[in-house]
Protein backbone atom coordinates (compact mmCIF):
# COMPACT_ATOMS: atom_id res chain seq x y z
CA UNK A 1 0.00 0.00 0.00
CA UNK A 2 1.40 3.40 -0.96
CA UNK A 3 2.13 5.90 1.81
CA UNK A 4 0.08 9.10 1.30
CA UNK A 5 2.76 11.01 3.23
CA UNK A 6 5.56 9.80 0.92
CA UNK A 7 6.03 13.23 -0.74
CA UNK A 8 6.52 14.77 2.70
CA UNK A 9 9.11 12.14 3.60
CA UNK A 10 11.01 12.92 0.40
CA UNK A 11 10.85 16.67 1.03
CA UNK A 12 12.07 16.10 4.59
CA UNK A 13 15.23 14.44 3.31
CA UNK A 14 16.00 17.49 1.17
CA UNK A 15 15.67 19.55 4.34
CA UNK A 16 17.96 17.03 6.07
CA UNK A 17 20.62 17.57 3.40
CA UNK A 18 20.54 21.36 3.77
CA UNK A 19 20.57 21.11 7.57
CA UNK A 20 23.63 18.80 7.38
CA UNK A 21 25.43 21.31 5.14
CA UNK A 22 24.63 24.08 7.62
CA UNK A 23 25.80 21.92 10.53
CA UNK A 24 29.04 21.20 8.65
CA UNK A 25 29.72 24.87 7.95
CA UNK A 26 28.98 25.76 11.59
CA UNK A 27 31.23 22.97 12.89
CA UNK A 28 34.15 23.91 10.63
CA UNK A 29 33.90 27.56 11.63
CA UNK A 30 33.69 26.75 15.34
CA UNK A 31 35.95 23.67 15.56
CA UNK A 32 39.02 25.62 16.59
CA UNK A 33 37.10 27.07 19.54
CA UNK A 34 36.25 23.65 20.99
CA UNK A 35 38.15 22.13 23.92
CA UNK A 36 38.26 18.73 22.20
CA UNK A 37 38.25 19.37 18.45
CA UNK A 38 39.28 15.80 17.55
CA UNK A 39 36.38 14.33 19.52
CA UNK A 40 34.18 16.95 17.86
CA UNK A 41 35.22 15.65 14.43
CA UNK A 42 34.46 12.09 15.48
CA UNK A 43 31.02 13.11 16.70
CA UNK A 44 30.37 15.03 13.49
CA UNK A 45 31.25 11.84 11.62
CA UNK A 46 28.61 10.03 13.70
CA UNK A 47 26.15 12.80 12.81
CA UNK A 48 26.93 12.35 9.13
CA UNK A 49 26.54 8.57 9.20
CA UNK A 50 23.24 8.88 11.06
CA UNK A 51 21.98 11.50 8.62
CA UNK A 52 22.72 9.18 5.69
CA UNK A 53 21.09 6.22 7.49
CA UNK A 54 17.93 8.24 8.20
CA UNK A 55 17.73 9.53 4.65
CA UNK A 56 17.98 6.00 3.24
CA UNK A 57 15.52 4.58 5.79
CA UNK A 58 12.87 7.22 5.15
CA UNK A 59 13.29 7.30 1.38
CA UNK A 60 13.14 3.49 1.09
CA UNK A 61 10.27 3.34 3.57
CA UNK A 62 11.56 0.83 6.13
CA UNK A 63 12.27 3.61 8.64
CA UNK A 64 8.78 5.11 8.61
CA UNK A 65 7.80 3.64 11.95
CA UNK A 66 7.71 4.58 15.62
CA UNK A 67 10.89 2.72 16.59
CA UNK A 68 13.06 4.48 14.01
CA UNK A 69 11.64 7.94 14.72
CA UNK A 70 12.11 7.48 18.47
CA UNK A 71 15.67 6.39 17.78
CA UNK A 72 16.21 9.58 15.76
CA UNK A 73 14.90 11.71 18.61
CA UNK A 74 17.22 9.88 21.03
CA UNK A 75 20.27 10.34 18.78
CA UNK A 76 19.53 14.05 18.39
CA UNK A 77 19.22 14.53 22.16
CA UNK A 78 22.42 12.55 22.82
CA UNK A 79 24.46 14.49 20.24
CA UNK A 80 23.18 17.79 21.60
CA UNK A 81 24.09 16.61 25.11
CA UNK A 82 27.71 16.04 24.05
CA UNK A 83 28.22 19.79 23.60
CA UNK A 84 29.61 20.32 27.15
CA UNK A 85 31.98 17.38 26.56
CA UNK A 86 33.67 18.96 23.55
CA UNK A 87 33.30 22.64 24.50
CA UNK A 88 33.67 24.81 27.55
CA UNK A 89 30.75 26.00 29.64
CA UNK A 90 31.32 29.56 28.39
CA UNK A 91 31.21 28.44 24.74
CA UNK A 92 28.10 26.35 25.38
CA UNK A 93 26.37 29.31 27.02
CA UNK A 94 27.22 31.65 24.14
CA UNK A 95 26.42 29.31 21.22
CA UNK A 96 23.83 26.82 20.11
CA UNK A 97 24.56 23.11 20.58
CA UNK A 98 27.26 22.02 18.14
CA UNK A 99 24.96 19.80 15.99
CA UNK A 100 22.92 23.05 15.47
CA UNK A 101 19.24 23.52 16.19
CA UNK A 102 18.48 23.41 12.47
CA UNK A 103 19.86 19.89 12.16
CA UNK A 104 18.04 18.80 15.36
CA UNK A 105 14.79 19.97 13.74
CA UNK A 106 14.92 16.87 11.53
CA UNK A 107 13.62 14.86 14.50
CA UNK A 108 10.68 17.29 14.82
CA UNK A 109 9.85 16.92 11.14
CA UNK A 110 10.04 13.11 11.24
CA UNK A 111 7.82 12.90 14.33
CA UNK A 112 5.26 15.23 12.79
CA UNK A 113 5.09 13.32 9.50
CA UNK A 114 4.77 9.97 11.24
CA UNK A 115 2.31 10.80 14.03
CA UNK A 116 0.79 14.22 13.43
CA UNK A 117 1.00 17.73 14.89
CA UNK A 118 0.90 16.92 18.63
CA UNK A 119 3.87 14.46 18.61
CA UNK A 120 5.70 16.87 16.31
CA UNK A 121 5.24 19.77 18.73
CA UNK A 122 6.19 17.57 21.70
CA UNK A 123 9.44 16.64 19.92
CA UNK A 124 10.06 20.35 19.34
CA UNK A 125 9.71 20.93 23.07
CA UNK A 126 12.14 18.07 23.75
CA UNK A 127 14.74 19.58 21.41
CA UNK A 128 14.38 23.05 22.90
CA UNK A 129 14.30 21.61 26.43
CA UNK A 130 17.64 19.92 25.77
CA UNK A 131 19.09 23.20 24.47
CA UNK A 132 17.82 25.04 27.55
CA UNK A 133 19.32 22.40 29.86
CA UNK A 134 22.72 22.85 28.19
CA UNK A 135 22.66 26.59 28.75
CA UNK A 136 21.14 26.30 32.20
CA UNK A 137 18.50 28.87 31.36
CA UNK A 138 15.25 29.20 29.47
CA UNK A 139 14.90 31.98 26.90
CA UNK A 140 11.74 33.88 27.82
CA UNK A 141 12.27 36.71 25.33
CA UNK A 142 10.41 35.15 22.42
CA UNK A 143 10.90 38.31 20.34
CA UNK A 144 14.69 38.11 20.39
CA UNK A 145 14.86 34.32 20.63
CA UNK A 146 11.84 32.84 18.79
CA UNK A 147 13.45 29.44 18.20
CA UNK A 148 10.95 27.56 20.35
CA UNK A 149 8.07 29.13 18.45
CA UNK A 150 9.68 28.07 15.19
CA UNK A 151 10.10 24.49 16.42
CA UNK A 152 6.47 24.34 17.54
CA UNK A 153 5.30 25.86 14.26
CA UNK A 154 7.29 23.29 12.26
CA UNK A 155 5.78 20.42 14.27
CA UNK A 156 2.27 21.83 13.89
CA UNK A 157 2.44 22.67 10.19
CA UNK A 158 4.17 19.49 9.04
CA UNK A 159 1.98 17.33 11.29
CA UNK A 160 -1.22 18.89 9.98
CA UNK A 161 -0.03 18.44 6.40
CA UNK A 162 0.70 14.75 7.01
CA UNK A 163 -2.64 14.17 8.76
CA UNK A 164 -4.52 15.94 5.98
CA UNK A 165 -2.74 13.88 3.34
CA UNK A 166 -3.68 10.63 5.08
CA UNK A 167 -7.33 11.67 5.56
CA UNK A 168 -7.61 12.71 1.92
CA UNK A 169 -6.05 9.42 0.83
CA UNK A 170 -8.47 7.43 3.00
CA UNK A 171 -11.46 9.36 1.61
CA UNK A 172 -10.25 8.78 -1.94
CA UNK A 173 -9.84 5.06 -1.32
CA UNK A 174 -13.36 4.81 0.14
CA UNK A 175 -14.80 6.76 -2.79
CA UNK A 176 -12.94 4.53 -5.25
CA UNK A 177 -14.21 1.35 -3.57
CA UNK A 178 -17.75 2.73 -3.52
CA UNK A 179 -17.57 3.69 -7.19
CA UNK A 180 -16.27 0.23 -8.09
CA UNK A 181 -19.02 -1.45 -6.06
CA UNK A 182 -21.69 0.71 -7.68
CA UNK A 183 -20.30 0.01 -11.14
CA UNK A 184 -20.35 -3.73 -10.47
CA UNK A 185 -23.88 -3.50 -9.10
CA UNK A 186 -24.97 -1.57 -12.19
CA UNK A 187 -23.43 -4.22 -14.43
CA UNK A 188 -25.20 -7.02 -12.59
CA UNK A 189 -28.42 -5.01 -12.56
CA UNK A 190 -28.30 -4.63 -16.35
CA UNK A 191 -27.68 -8.33 -16.84
CA UNK A 192 -30.50 -9.28 -14.48
CA UNK A 193 -32.80 -6.71 -16.06
CA UNK A 194 -32.09 -8.02 -19.54
CA UNK A 195 -32.93 -11.56 -18.44
CA UNK A 196 -34.87 -12.50 -15.35
CA UNK A 197 -36.64 -9.19 -14.72
CA UNK A 198 -37.95 -8.91 -18.24
CA UNK A 199 -39.31 -12.46 -18.09
CA UNK A 200 -40.98 -11.81 -14.73
CA UNK A 201 -42.44 -8.55 -16.02
CA UNK A 202 -43.77 -10.34 -19.12
CA UNK A 203 -45.35 -13.11 -17.00
CA UNK A 204 -46.91 -10.52 -14.71
CA UNK A 205 -48.34 -8.48 -17.57
CA UNK A 206 -49.63 -11.42 -19.59
CA UNK A 207 -51.09 -13.07 -16.47
CA UNK A 208 -53.17 -10.01 -15.70
CA UNK A 209 -54.33 -9.85 -19.32
CA UNK A 210 -55.38 -13.52 -19.34
CA UNK A 211 -57.08 -13.33 -15.94
CA UNK A 212 -58.43 -16.27 -13.98
CA UNK A 213 -55.81 -18.47 -12.34
CA UNK A 214 -53.15 -16.73 -14.41
CA UNK A 215 -53.83 -13.53 -12.45
CA UNK A 216 -52.52 -15.21 -9.30
CA UNK A 217 -49.37 -16.22 -11.17
CA UNK A 218 -49.09 -12.63 -12.40
CA UNK A 219 -49.25 -11.32 -8.83
CA UNK A 220 -46.50 -13.69 -7.66
CA UNK A 221 -44.31 -12.83 -10.65
CA UNK A 222 -44.82 -9.13 -9.98
CA UNK A 223 -43.83 -9.52 -6.34
CA UNK A 224 -40.70 -11.46 -7.26
CA UNK A 225 -39.77 -8.86 -9.87
CA UNK A 226 -40.06 -6.05 -7.33
CA UNK A 227 -38.09 -8.03 -4.73
CA UNK A 228 -35.32 -8.80 -7.22
CA UNK A 229 -35.22 -5.20 -8.40
CA UNK A 230 -34.79 -3.98 -4.82
CA UNK A 231 -32.08 -6.56 -4.24
CA UNK A 232 -29.92 -5.43 -7.17
CA UNK A 233 -30.59 -1.77 -6.33
CA UNK A 234 -29.57 -1.81 -2.68
CA UNK A 235 -27.69 1.41 -2.05
CA UNK A 236 -24.16 1.24 -0.75
CA UNK A 237 -23.41 3.21 2.41
CA UNK A 238 -20.13 5.05 2.68
CA UNK A 239 -18.41 7.28 5.22
CA UNK A 240 -17.80 10.87 4.15
CA UNK A 241 -16.33 13.18 6.75
CA UNK A 242 -17.34 10.75 9.49
CA UNK A 243 -21.00 10.69 8.37
CA UNK A 244 -22.73 7.67 6.80
CA UNK A 245 -24.21 8.62 3.44
CA UNK A 246 -26.45 6.67 1.07
CA UNK A 247 -27.35 7.07 -2.59
CA UNK A 248 -31.06 7.96 -2.50
CA UNK A 249 -31.34 7.22 -6.22
CA UNK A 250 -30.30 3.61 -5.71
CA UNK A 251 -32.92 3.24 -2.98
CA UNK A 252 -35.69 4.62 -5.22
CA UNK A 253 -34.59 2.52 -8.18
CA UNK A 254 -35.58 -0.58 -6.23
CA UNK A 255 -39.26 0.38 -6.49
CA UNK A 256 -39.36 0.66 -10.28
CA UNK A 257 -41.82 -1.69 -11.95
CA UNK A 258 -44.17 -1.86 -14.90
CA UNK A 259 -46.47 0.52 -12.97
CA UNK A 260 -43.78 2.75 -11.46
CA UNK A 261 -41.33 4.65 -13.67
CA UNK A 262 -38.27 6.01 -11.86
CA UNK A 263 -36.15 8.77 -13.39
CA UNK A 264 -32.80 9.52 -11.72
CA UNK A 265 -29.85 11.88 -12.29
CA UNK A 266 -26.76 10.45 -13.95
CA UNK A 267 -24.72 10.94 -10.77
CA UNK A 268 -25.45 9.43 -7.38
CA UNK A 269 -27.44 11.60 -4.95
CA UNK A 270 -25.85 11.11 -1.54
CA UNK A 271 -27.68 12.02 1.67
CA UNK A 272 -27.16 11.28 5.34
CA UNK A 273 -28.13 7.60 5.56
CA UNK A 274 -30.90 8.20 8.11
CA UNK A 275 -32.29 11.11 6.10
CA UNK A 276 -32.29 9.00 2.94
CA UNK A 277 -34.20 6.25 4.77
CA UNK A 278 -36.83 8.74 5.96
CA UNK A 279 -37.28 10.26 2.50
CA UNK A 280 -37.57 6.77 1.02
CA UNK A 281 -40.20 5.84 3.62
CA UNK A 282 -42.27 8.90 2.70
CA UNK A 283 -41.94 8.10 -1.02
CA UNK A 284 -42.95 4.46 -0.46
CA UNK A 285 -46.01 5.67 1.46
CA UNK A 286 -47.00 7.78 -1.54
CA UNK A 287 -46.52 4.84 -3.92
CA UNK A 288 -48.57 2.62 -1.60
CA UNK A 289 -51.41 5.14 -1.72
CA UNK A 290 -51.23 5.13 -5.51
CA UNK A 291 -51.45 1.34 -5.56
CA UNK A 292 -54.38 1.26 -3.13
CA UNK A 293 -56.45 4.25 -4.21
CA UNK A 294 -55.56 5.27 -7.78
CA UNK A 295 -57.05 2.21 -9.44
CA UNK A 296 -55.60 -0.97 -10.97
CA UNK A 297 -54.51 0.72 -14.16
CA UNK A 298 -52.87 3.78 -12.63
CA UNK A 299 -49.18 4.40 -13.12
CA UNK A 300 -46.77 6.43 -11.00
CA UNK A 301 -43.83 8.48 -12.19
CA UNK A 302 -40.96 9.19 -9.77
CA UNK A 303 -38.44 11.96 -10.49
CA UNK A 304 -35.37 12.60 -8.30
CA UNK A 305 -33.67 16.00 -8.60
CA UNK A 306 -30.44 17.16 -6.94
CA UNK A 307 -30.63 20.96 -6.62
CA UNK A 308 -27.37 21.32 -4.73
CA UNK A 309 -28.68 22.76 -1.48
CA UNK A 310 -31.72 20.49 -1.48
CA UNK A 311 -33.03 17.22 -2.91
CA UNK A 312 -36.52 16.89 -4.39
CA UNK A 313 -38.49 13.69 -5.03
CA UNK A 314 -41.55 14.26 -7.24
CA UNK A 315 -44.16 11.48 -7.47
CA UNK A 316 -47.02 11.89 -9.95
CA UNK A 317 -49.76 9.45 -10.88
CA UNK A 318 -52.42 9.36 -13.58
CA UNK A 319 -55.21 8.19 -11.27
CA UNK A 320 -58.55 9.91 -10.58
CA UNK A 321 -57.11 12.37 -8.06
CA UNK A 322 -58.33 13.17 -4.56
CA UNK A 323 -61.74 14.85 -4.09
CA UNK A 324 -61.74 18.16 -2.22
CA UNK A 325 -61.94 17.68 1.55
CA UNK A 326 -61.15 13.96 1.42
CA UNK A 327 -57.80 14.27 3.20
CA UNK A 328 -59.27 16.30 6.06
CA UNK A 329 -62.08 13.76 6.36
CA UNK A 330 -59.59 10.88 6.49
CA UNK A 331 -57.56 12.61 9.19
CA UNK A 332 -60.70 13.17 11.28
CA UNK A 333 -61.38 9.45 10.95
CA UNK A 334 -57.98 8.71 12.44
CA UNK A 335 -56.27 7.80 9.15
CA UNK A 336 -53.07 9.84 9.41
CA UNK A 337 -50.96 8.30 6.65
CA UNK A 338 -50.69 11.59 4.77
CA UNK A 339 -50.34 13.92 7.75
CA UNK A 340 -47.76 11.86 9.67
CA UNK A 341 -46.14 9.31 7.37
CA UNK A 342 -45.57 11.80 4.56
CA UNK A 343 -45.84 15.41 5.74
CA UNK A 344 -44.71 14.61 9.28
CA UNK A 345 -41.59 12.80 8.09
CA UNK A 346 -40.53 15.60 5.76
CA UNK A 347 -41.18 18.33 8.33
CA UNK A 348 -39.10 16.42 10.89
CA UNK A 349 -36.22 16.61 8.40
CA UNK A 350 -36.66 20.37 8.01
CA UNK A 351 -38.18 19.84 4.58
CA UNK A 352 -41.66 19.94 3.11
CA UNK A 353 -44.22 17.79 1.33
CA UNK A 354 -46.51 19.58 -1.12
CA UNK A 355 -49.54 17.84 -2.61
CA UNK A 356 -51.14 18.98 -5.85
CA UNK A 357 -54.34 17.20 -6.84
CA UNK A 358 -57.74 17.64 -8.40
CA UNK A 359 -60.62 15.29 -8.88
CA UNK A 360 -60.03 13.48 -12.15
CA UNK A 361 -56.59 15.05 -12.63
CA UNK A 362 -54.32 12.68 -10.72
CA UNK A 363 -52.05 13.62 -7.82
CA UNK A 364 -48.51 14.89 -7.49
CA UNK A 365 -46.35 14.94 -4.37
CA UNK A 366 -43.20 17.04 -4.16
CA UNK A 367 -40.97 15.93 -1.28
CA UNK A 368 -38.17 18.41 -0.54
CA UNK A 369 -35.39 17.96 2.00
CA UNK A 370 -32.35 20.23 2.61
CA UNK A 371 -29.06 18.47 1.95
CA UNK A 372 -27.63 19.34 5.37
CA UNK A 373 -30.66 17.86 7.11
CA UNK A 374 -30.24 15.21 9.80
CA UNK A 375 -32.93 12.83 10.96
CA UNK A 376 -34.40 13.60 14.38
Amino acid sequence: MSDPAAPLWRAAQVFRLFSWVYAGVFFVSKNSELDRPVLGMVLFGVLTVWSVACAVAYLRGFGRNRVWVLAEVAVVVVLMATTPVVASAQWTSANQAWPTTLWATNAVVSSAILAGPVPGMVTGLIVMGTAAALKGTIAVDLVRTPTILIELAVGLAVGMAASTARRAHAELERATRLAAALAERERLSRQVHDGVMQVLALVSRRGREIGGEAAQLAEVAGEQERALRRLVSVADTAQVGGISVTDLGALLRGYASDRVAVSLPAAAVYLDARVADEVLAAAVNVLTNVERHAGPGAKAYVLLEDLGGSVVVSIRDDGPGIPAGRLAEAENEGRVGVSKSIRGRMQALGGDAVLTTSEGGGTEWELTVPRESTAR
